[in-house]
């Protein structure tokens, strides 16, 4: 089965702008909230998102760190592959503010769970929400959904959601493909 794709450059676009003012209209100018990139595919997402935050005169204080959430996994010792960690950028205190979690396809809702757990880590935000690009809607194992979707997809567990990103993997796109092959 060839991949299929769901949204080519101009879609997921028009789809990251309408995130971008979605925060807006909620977050007025920033000041109390924090957009936060879970390691390694969220931060592909929040970057973007933060790009056409601060492209906007009024939005010059964004506050943008990246977690890592390795350790926190609770797979983490499950594999015999060792995992490898990446870099945690919290340049600014969360405490009392709204933290924006950012990642770029919500599935299981596991690796939420974990960000959840890193982020007590570095103080006690006001408030969480979560923003998503993809929701895989009918996959979830834990009782979590977005604040801020892009679009949801239905699809099987046999099926892998496969966000590209122009800057690492040559285009702007999803696919969804068929984890057999």
């Amino acid at each position: 089965m060839t991949p299929k794709k769901i949204l080519n450059a101009n879609e997921l676009s028009i789809i990251l702008h309408r995130l971008s003012y979605q925060l807006i209209e909620d977050h007025g100018d920033f000041s109390e909230t924090v957009l936060i990139g879970i390691q390694p595919r969220g931060i592909l997402l929040a970057n973007r998102l933060f790009k056409l935050l601060s492209n906007n005169k009024e939005f010059k204080n964004v506050d943008l760190g990246f977690l890592d959430i390795t350790f926190f996994r609770d797979d983490f010792r499950r594999s015999e592959k060792s995992l490898k960690a990446s870099t945690t950028n919290l340049e600014f205190s969360i405490e009392d503010k709204t933290v924006i979690l950012i990642d770029d396809v919500l599935f299981t809702g596991r690796s939420i769970r974990a960000a959840l757990n890193a982020i007590q880590s570095y103080g006690r935000p006001k408030s969480i929400q979560l923003l998503n690009l993809i929701d895989r809607r009918f996959s979830r194992e834990l009782p979590i959904q977005p604040d801020y979707c892009g679009i949801q997809v239905d699809s099987r567990l046999n099926e892998k959601v496969k966000v590209n990103w122009q800057e690492n993997d040559g285009e702007d796109s999803v696919y969804l493909i068929n984890n057999k092959e």
